[in-house]
């Protein structure tokens, strides 16, 4: 009768464990360009989660295929990449749906408004800044409610600068078809970096690679020179992928804007920073 009673409480200790195990795994995967290898996991974190009926984890695990989803690129060009883009983001779409089905209110404000910035973040791959608003409005009003207390403590990395920073770089998206969002991207990258712990590198990177790119947009090409040299320093300070797909992106969007001086100085500061410039 005891060990009846014990075995199901230790496998779902088990499932806990692998889920947590799971999910940093895909991250690592995903950081690294091992797409497949990150789907996988994260699928793994998700129905551990379910078996551990944890649905924060499930949750999260989900969140993080969504964004493994949002940042896929096709090899094709044109009409095909963006179809591709447009078929990732309503994937992502219903993963979020998903998410928010099983778990209802069963999770806390912060994981809630983390499944918000995924919403937000397919509605700007989607070309929709109405609906875009909309769900980061949900994020911002389910994050004031937030109490870190109440949180597991691997929820804890999503802080007010992650919330920040990722709705930032989503206005960012929308700013490269619609420049009049270039400035409040900008708005809202700042508050990121202010807000950053000093060990977070990878993510102080993407911030100040993004912020420069806003700049970029809006003709501000000295402020982007600098915001870009002062990049340079947490950009060296990791390895990560993603943040090397963001130099290339910077390096990209600075060729798009001519031949002035602080132009070129960006290009040729860059330039040292990717692996296959375009």
């Amino acid at each position: 009768m005891v060990a009846a009673e014990t075995n199901p409480g230790r496998r779902q200790r088990l499932g806990h464990i692998r889920a947590l195990l799971a999910e940093t795994a895909a991250t690592m995967s995903w950081d690294s360009a091992e797409q497949h290898t990150a789907q996988g996991y994260y699928m793994l974190s998700a129905r551990s989660a379910r078996e551990a009926d944890d649905p924060s984890l499930f949750a999260n695990a989900l969140a993080g295929l969504a964004r493994q989803m949002l940042t896929l690129q096709s090899e094709g060009n044109g009409v095909d990449r963006i179809v591709y883009s447009r078929d990732r983001a309503n994937d992502a779409l219903e993963l979020v749906r998903l998410a928010q089905d099983v778990v209802g209110r069963s999770i806390t404000p912060t994981t809630r408004a983390l499944l918000h910035t995924r919403e937000a973040w397919a509605y700007a791959k989607l070309g929709r800044p109405a609906a875009f608003q909309r769900a980061a409005d949900k994020a911002h009003s389910a994050f004031a409610d937030t109490c870190p207390a109440d949180d597991p403590y691997w929820m804890h990395y999503f802080d007010a600068a992650e919330l920040s920073g990722t709705l930032g770089g989503r206005l960012l998206e929308l700013a490269r078809t619609e420049p009049e969002f270039a400035d409040e991207a900008a708005q809202a990258i700042t508050l990121a970096i202010a807000l950053r712990r000093p060990e977070r590198w990878r993510s102080s990177a993407l911030d100040r690679l993004g912020i420069a790119e806003a700049r970029l947009i809006q003709g501000e090409y000295a402020e982007a020179l600098r915001l870009g040299e002062a990049a340079i320093e947490d950009v060296s300070r990791t390895s990560s992928h993603r943040v090397q797909a963001k130099a290339l992106e910077l390096y990209q969007r600075a060729g798009e804007c001519g031949t002035s001086r602080p132009v070129a100085e960006l290009r040729d500061m860059l330039r040292l920073l990717v692996h296959s410039p375009a």
